[in-house]
């Protein structure tokens, strides 16, 4: 589902103004309808970030022939950019309590735009993007705050996979506990 609404928002949005769609995740929004934030890269290598609105518009088509005058419905999703900025003005990121599973954040323009992503692991998904594009296009490291950095950066150890090293990293200190709980304890008495 995720490749298609990419495709989809590569080939009417993206593509025409010549960037590419790097990431983009559906947020939550108080206006009706779908709504994502989106990372996109222009051909001057300008990252922008964009608040997309999608928009389902219901048309009635006529036939062609005189004769038949039958109607047929046809569901068509319209995109829009609703804001546009750019990585460079972006200054502080936000994650607002690390120890709590918020998925929303703050990202720090000249103004606060509060985001509210549909999960967690959406919200770090996004912010690790904007990390890598930040170190490649910006040569500059974003300012982060209140995000766990487990989840940001991966120790050398472990490769950026993204949330299955910070799962299998889990299940591997789970299992160690399952063993140590089971080895025997000498009581000295």
């Amino acid at each position: 589902m995720s490749s298609l609404l990419r495709e989809e928002m590569q080939r009417v949005l993206f593509r025409p103004g010549k960037q590419r769609l790097v990431e983009f995740i559906e947020i939550e929004e108080p206006t009706h309808g779908r709504h994502f934030l989106c990372a996109s890269v222009a051909k001057n290598k300008v990252v922008q970030l964009s608040i997309v609105r999608c928009q389902i518009s219901q048309t009635t088509l006529k036939s062609g022939s005189k004769k038949s005058h039958t109607k047929r419905s046809c569901i068509q999703e319209c995109y829009r950019r609703a804001e546009v900025w750019s990585l460079q003005d972006l200054t502080l990121i936000d994650g607002r309590d690390p120890d709590v599973d918020d998925p929303c954040f703050l990202l720090h323009f000249d103004k606060v735009r509060t985001v509210k992503a549909v999960s967690c692991s959406a919200k770090y998904a996004f912010v690790r993007a904007l990390v890598a594009l930040s170190d490649q296009h910006c040569q500059r490291s974003l300012n982060l705050q209140n995000f766990d950095w487990a989840y940001i950066k991966p120790t050398s150890f472990y490769s950026n996979r993204g949330d299955c090293v910070v799962l299998s990293q889990i299940c591997f200190y789970a299992l160690n506990l399952v063993c140590l709980s089971m080895c025997p304890v000498p009581l000295d008495a």
